[in-house]
């Protein structure tokens, strides 16, 4: 399935930087160094959106999946108050490739394998297979993998440099930071081998018929599985498909 159609917005305006600081869970600093990944929680600590920030010129431009945006946008501006700072739709678009960057690339903080992303007139990207290298990598997509009951370090943030845990505060960010500090994570998203397919969705179950887990995106043998690890040892299967563990797991 390849990635969501995006909406790109720039935000401007003295307040910008320290607005954003106040509600993201990385830190804004990070953004001299290019393009930056990553979201906002709700209190609870559960993720709401995830999406790009990139400096561009004086703008800081934002890249959201489409069907996120208008809802992150209405929380933007809920959390805004008096910051003097301003969210407008960009008429900019993305490209984004793994093979040699074009001039203005920045390159695709999650990952390597991710290539790049160019900010522009036209959009589209150089088929790349998105699936394969997102199964291959355990990378979430948002509204797949990525939805409303996810705690980002059971997501892999961490690992796809999508938090920072010596920024200070932020919308949810003593949830995650009991997460990362204070326990040891139970479940979350790991790459599996697959052998036969199942729907996006799909329970995982146990042999004795426990529920393990949720089943993914599929690219070949293998798909990206949420996973409560300490039912993770023995045969699992969802729908058709039978699972078998990284070794790792357990």
């Amino acid at each position: 399935m390849p990635e969501h159609a995006r909406k790109i917005y720039e935000i401007t305006g003295p307040d910008a930087r320290d607005f954003l600081q106040n509600i993201v869970t990385n830190d804004m600093a990070r953004l001299k160094d290019g393009a930056m990944y990553t979201a906002i929680l709700t209190p609870q600590g559960k993720y709401l959106a995830d999406f790009l920030l990139v400096a561009h010129g004086d703008a800081i431009l934002l890249d959201v999946a489409e069907p996120l945006a208008a809802g992150l946008v209405q929380r933007l501006n809920m959390y805004k108050l008096r910051a003097d700072a301003q969210i407008s739709e960009s008429p900019l678009k993305v490209q984004r490739g793994t093979g040699e960057a074009p001039e203005g690339a920045v390159e695709d903080p999650r990952h390597p394998a991710l290539g790049w992303r160019l900010y522009g007139e036209t959009e589209g990207d150089d088929g790349s297979d998105w699936d394969a290298i997102r199964v291959a990598h355990c990378i979430p997509e948002s509204g797949i993998e990525l939805t409303g009951d996810t705690f980002i370090l059971e997501a892999g943030f961490e690992r796809l440099n999508g938090v920072d845990f010596k920024k200070g505060c932020y919308v949810g960010q003593e949830v995650t930071a009991r997460m990362k500090h204070k326990t040891e994570l139970r479940k979350g998203l790991v790459t599996v081998d697959v052998y036969g397919s199942a729907p996006v969705g799909s329970e995982i179950k146990t042999e004795d018929g426990k529920t393990a887990g949720t089943l993914f995106t599929q690219s070949g043998s293998q798909a990206i599985a949420y996973l409560r690890f300490d039912r993770a040892n023995g045969a699992l299967s969802a729908d058709s498909a039978q699972i078998s563990m990284p070794q790792s797991v357990g």
